[in-house]
């Protein structure tokens, strides 16, 4: 049962328009924004280049919901084309559309949404009990909840999937925990394993200021929705999406996440000889006016890569549009 979208304040705005409207030119701009979320991103680009259409994807059911009446009432029908998938199967949604689709940029954003946390059913916040679920297509039985995952996987398994994706320095202690817990009933709610994960801290750092709980619910989530593998497996086949002078933009936010995109671009720009530029040598990060605003974009990242032109070996990125973008101060 969907619910309504709480709202999300998507980051790095302005960074995101600078990049891709120095694309803007007499043809219509083909983009896609393949994490829509609460929208934020799409609704930006679609009233900021006038000229663009932006493919949009989700996998999340409220999302989805949520973004048919965002589209609707903002009259967008027309530019903004939204489908239900996981950003994985896009370039094997475009070529079976046959419609002969080359992106002048596509951007994915990593980060959770804040509807996610907000909405305590869905059991990705600790701050109140619920069933542990965590999936982001929650409408898809053939993805392992939470809650199946900490009951089915051995102690070793669980201590390394905490240590992998959580970093978690106390993952062999928490795994050891949560099989004593698993002797005597099944492990289903999120307040049961904030416990474990509290009292499987040394008690001189239990109230510290990130909760000891974090890392493990962090690590449960990208293991639930494979996080990690998608985007691995994404990046390359998305760049092949491109065209010339297209510019794939990704925006991370924690290092595990980083590193992947980091790594990746470099493997492209050396696999694709004279096809590929990396623009960030460095991640471009939210000014302290963002980070004041809203705290939670402190982590953000963003790296950019472009398609470039094999004859010049030049890239199209910071040529003067023929069509300026509007900015919202």
């Amino acid at each position: 049962m969907t619910k309504e979208y709480t709202k999300h304040y998507s980051v790095l705005h302005r960074e995101i328009l600078q990049a891709f409207s120095t694309l803007t030119y007499d043809k219509n701009l083909v983009l896609a924004d393949l994490t829509f979320g609460g929208g934020g991103h799409t609704l930006m680009l679609a009233k900021e280049i006038e000229n663009a259409i932006i493919y949009c994807v989700d996998q999340d059911p409220d999302a989805l919901k949520n973004g048919e009446n965002l589209i609707t009432n903002n009259q967008l029908q027309d530019r903004v084309i939204l489908n239900s998938m996981n950003y994985e199967e896009f370039p094997l949604w475009v070529s079976r559309q046959d419609l002969q689709l080359r992106f002048n940029g596509i951007l994915m954003d990593l980060g959770v949404s804040s509807h996610h946390f907000d909405d305590f059913t869905r059991g990705f916040s600790f701050r109140e009990d619920a069933f542990l679920d965590m999936r982001m297509n929650f409408n898809d039985e053939s993805i392992p909840t939470a809650a199946e995952v900490l009951n089915s996987l051995s102690e070793k398994e669980l201590a390394d999937m905490i240590f992998v994706y959580g970093e978690e320095r106390f993952s062999r202690k928490i795994a050891k925990n949560i099989i004593e817990f698993r002797r005597n009933d099944k492990l289903e709610r999120t307040k049961q394993l904030e416990d474990i994960v509290f009292h499987s801290y040394p008690k001189h750092l239990r109230h510290k200021k990130i909760h000891p709980a974090t890392k493990t619910f962090q690590a449960l989530r990208i293991f639930v929705n494979r996080e990690l593998e998608v985007l691995e497996n994404s990046l390359e086949k998305l760049f092949e999406l491109l065209d010339t002078g297209g510019i794939l933009a990704v925006i991370s936010f924690h290092s595990l996440e980083d590193r992947i995109v980091k790594h990746k671009f470099k493997e492209i720009f050396q696999t694709h000889t004279n096809l590929a530029k990396i623009l960030t040598k460095k991640p471009i990060i939210p000014t302290e006016e963002e980070i004041a605003e809203n705290s939670r974009s402190r982590s953000a990242k963003l790296r950019l890569l472009q398609k470039i032109d094999p004859n010049t070996q030049g890239a199209v990125y910071g040529k003067k549009s023929k069509k300026k973008a509007k900015y919202n101060s």
